[in-house]
């Protein structure tokens, strides 16, 4: 399993497309580059490859879309800092993500 995210909080986001007709789901998880202006929100994990995300990428543009968490451990922002996990964020609905951005 990955290090960004612990397995008792990935068991708890819903399985990719499980919040498809759903108009504001749940933002589970905060990632972000601690020395750049990019953020992730997780909203849907899947439970079959246990990697890829679904969520809301907020960065050059602000945008849904699809990445792993393969992909972001592999990341290092301009000063070569790793991606981070937001510990003091709970889960709010995707509408309240977009306000405050």
């Amino acid at each position: 399993m990955g290090k960004l995210i612990p397995q008792t909080l990935l068991s708890d986001i819903p399985d990719l497309y499980e919040t498809e007709g759903i108009l504001d789901p749940i933002c589970h998880v905060k990632l972000f580059t601690p020395d750049a202006n990019w953020t992730w929100f997780i909203i849907e994990f899947s439970k079959e490859d246990a990697k890829t995300c679904f969520g809301y990428v907020q960065g050059m543009e602000s945008e849904l879309g699809y990445f792993t968490l393969d992909e972001l451990e592999s990341i290092h922002g301009p000063l070569g800092l790793a991606i981070e996990r937001d510990l003091s964020f709970k889960p709010i609905p995707f509408s309240k993500v977009k306000e405050l951005s």
